[in-house]
């Protein structure tokens, strides 16, 4: 597969933008001792891009990773949630924001946010770059939110098919060949 079967759906520009305002918005309603816990790998682009931005609206986060796997090499979701590499930090008594790419069935987020609640942390909220609410299975909400966008495979800023394209710059539909 090419670039040239990957069609833009958000552009550098629109998702600048938007993680900006994501930011401020995090900023203005988060306490200043909030710990972001990364969901690797999809999310590390939105999440340097996001923590850059809460920075600039006047706060400072705390960063931790944590990464769970649900796809493999594939394109579906297995179903199943794996916890690959833990958090480096004890989370009890922790306000947490937990930064992840996408939003489908809603397995992966559920399993984090469940995960951090019963290691006892104050309270955990989400924040999702996309979100496809039509392949929902659990039922679970963003805390903040980028975009929603219809059931499409995308890649590029940060989401892979099968470890390809993380790099693009922008958000891209994966077209039929």
């Amino acid at each position: 597969m090419t670039d040239e079967n990957i069609g833009v759906l958000f552009d550098a520009e629109t998702i600048s933008e938007r993680v900006a305002a994501l930011g401020r918005e995090i900023a203005r309603n988060e306490p200043s001792d909030l710990l972001v816990v990364v969901i690797l790998k999809g999310s590390f682009v939105f999440a340097a891009d996001l923590i850059r931005a809460i920075e600039n609206a006047g706060t400072s986060a705390r960063v931790d990773f944590i990464t769970l796997s649900s796809y493999g090499a594939g394109t579906e979701s297995s179903g199943t949630v794996t916890l690959t590499h833990d958090l480096s930090e004890d989370v009890e008594g922790q306000s947490i924001l937990i930064v992840d790419d996408i939003l489908e069935s809603g397995r992966t987020i559920a399993f984090a946010r469940d995960t951090l609640l019963a290691r006892k942390a104050r309270d955990v909220k989400t924040c999702l770059l996309l979100d496809k609410p039509e392949k929902r299975v659990i039922d679970i909400e963003a805390d903040y939110l980028g975009f929603e966008i219809g059931d499409r495979f995308v890649v590029g800023y940060g989401l892979d098919l099968a470890s390809r394209y993380r790099g693009l710059p922008y958000i891209g539909v994966v077209q039929p060949v």
